[in-house]
């Protein structure tokens, strides 16, 4: 792949909202806006209606939208991590994506699913096919059997039509690689089996502080840079990163990061650039094989999401 500008690597971050304070979001995102990091962070448009699965904060918050619409004038991308934090039905889920609109002018272009929302697309043991629904099913306890029901037309929870409509790419597999074209390079990609779904992209594993810095490592960066890949990172800014200051480790790697000659922007950016340089990818059969078999093999040594 060759990078804009001359750039030798890009890399990208999709930041879930889990667990993250607004105290911790200001410290973490002022540091990558000094550092020109400008990536992609996801939200909840909407407050809690229930009881949330989680306490990060939403844009329930008095204040805290108008903070995200200043991050998007900095050049980050405001991403989508469902309605709100817990389970909602298609009415509120399309509440949720208006809300969003009203909000930044648009509707998402990338999401990223929260793993506690019934609604999820394609997931739990809907993201494989075959043989390897049922492998992933013993291997995960059968916990995530028949769980997620955004993709059943018939079910309270469908919203399928509403996601292909208005949100271009979603978060499929996520390998233990700070390469993620390494792991799977044929992204972002179309799955007809899974077509309410425009676009799947891939990512490297870095859900918390420790995983997040052991894959961005000095060794890792200078690999990334060597092979000229793409690091498309998922995490948790609200999992180990701050606590009254931002982690030493994780701001040393992202100083000598940004040293580096890559190129830096939100994830919706890096896979419309993607897409513009290879065209319209479309998932075959043994694609797709290829790729849960390999997904599994990761999760199974490394758990990874």
């Amino acid at each position: 792949m060759a990078w804009p500008d001359g750039k030798r690597f890009a890399f990208t971050i999709f930041d879930d909202p889990d667990s993250q304070t607004w105290e911790a979001g200001r410290e973490i995102y002022a540091l990558l806006d000094d550092l020109g990091i400008h990536t992609t962070k996801g939200i909840w448009p909407m407050a809690p209606i229930r009881e949330p699965s989680d306490h990060g904060v939403t844009c329930g918050l008095d204040g805290y939208a108008d903070w995200l619409k200043d991050l998007a004038k900095k050049g980050f991308e405001i991403g989508y991590h469902n309605a709100t934090s817990h389970t909602c039905d298609r009415a509120e889920t399309q509440e949720g994506l208006e809300r969003f609109r009203a909000t930044f002018g648009h509707y998402p272009l990338t999401m990223a699913q929260h793993y506690y929302c019934d609604e999820n697309l394609y997931w739990g043991d809907g993201r494989v096919s075959g043989w390897r629904r049922f492998a992933y099913n013993v291997l995960t306890r059968f916990k995530n059997h028949s769980k997620f029901f955004g993709d059943k037309k018939d079910h309270p929870y469908f919203w399928g039509d509403l996601c292909r409509e208005r949100i271009t790419y979603c978060r499929s597999f996520t390998f233990r690689e700070v390469n993620t074209l390494k792991a799977w390079r044929n992204f972002p990609y179309h799955d007809p089996k899974r077509s309410l779904v425009r676009y799947w992209f891939i990512s490297s594993e870095g859900s918390n502080r420790d995983r997040f810095c052991q894959v961005l490592s000095e060794a890792n960066q200078e690999r990334l840079e060597a092979e000229g890949g793409l690091c498309l990172m998922y995490t948790h800014f609200g999992h180990g990163y701050y606590s009254g200051a931002i982690n030493g480790r994780f701001v040393e790697l992202m100083r000598r990061l940004s040293a580096r000659p890559g190129w830096f922007a939100p994830v919706g950016q890096v896979l419309d650039y993607m897409r513009q340089q290879q065209g319209e990818l479309v998932l075959n059969d043994a694609q797709r094989r290829r790729l849960e078999q390999r997904w599994l093999g990761h999760k199974l040594f490394y758990g990874t999401a």
